[in-house]
């Protein structure tokens, strides 16, 4: 007789299920165990992982709002279609606009009045990470970016950025698994905060730069090599 092919995923015990099963699927899917447009069975999950469909659909569901999967009616859940192109073109995007965001935050002086839901955001990001709550961390990730750039007032840059809400979600839930550290990166953006309060636009600019070109190098160059039908690197040291 033939032996049962391995499973995918190990069971789990009853608590904290839908987060626990989003993260394993998180990383299924940034190490190329899930590709994309593989149909993201809830009844064969649920089987493998021996838990009830339920905490799968919902785990989908917090997924799909991250950007991850996304779903088709009378058909459940894919894996987002992603690939390192679509994924360098995001951050280039998301430079230019963060980038003169930030500039432009100081110089119509809206500083004082974000650096602290700024700092409460930074506050959620580094407890969602000690908890190991990535679901939450990336929405409270996109939300600190989302105030700079609302707070810049350029309500053009805001549209652009809300257009790409779900793509940025994606991006920032791939960094969590492309680096080994995801509680310094929450604190990393405590540099942005802090170039912001200089007054000065190129600090302002210098420090998205750099905040968001090390996760594009990171990210992008992660993608090349599975694209490239390598296996997944291992987490890179966040500097």
């Amino acid at each position: 007789m033939a032996s049962d092919p391995q499973p995918l995923f190990p069971k789990l015990a009853r608590d904290a299920l839908s987060q626990r099963i989003a993260q394993m699927l998180t990383e299924a899917i940034v190490s190329g165990r899930l590709k994309p447009g593989d149909r993201v069975s809830e009844s064969a999950i649920a089987r493998e992982m021996g838990v009830s469909r339920a905490p799968v659909r919902e785990a989908g569901r917090l997924l799909e709002s991250a950007g991850l999967l996304v779903s088709q009616a009378n058909r459940g859940f894919f894996v987002r279609t992603i690939n390192a192109d679509d994924l360098d073109q995001i951050y280039e995007l998301r430079l230019c606009i963060e980038r003169e965001s930030a500039a432009r935050l100081v110089r119509v002086g809206g500083v004082p009045g974000v650096v602290a839901e700024l700092h409460r955001q930074l506050d959620k990001m580094t407890g969602w990470s000690t908890d190991g709550q990535v679901i939450h961390q990336i929405a409270a990730d996109l939300q600190f970016h989302r105030l700079v750039v609302e707070k810049s007032g350029n309500r053009r840059f805001l549209a652009v950025f809300d257009t790409l809400a779900s793509e940025i979600q994606a991006s920032t839930a791939l960094i969590e698994r492309v680096f080994d550290d995801p509680h310094k990166i929450a604190r990393n953006h405590l540099l942005i905060i802090d170039a912001l309060e200089t007054g000065d636009q190129d600090e302002a600019r210098a420090a998205m730069d750099y905040h968001i070109g090390v996760a594009r190098e990171a990210v992008v160059g992660h993608f090349r090599v599975l694209e490239a039908g390598h296996p997944a690197p291992p987490p890179r040291p966040v500097p």
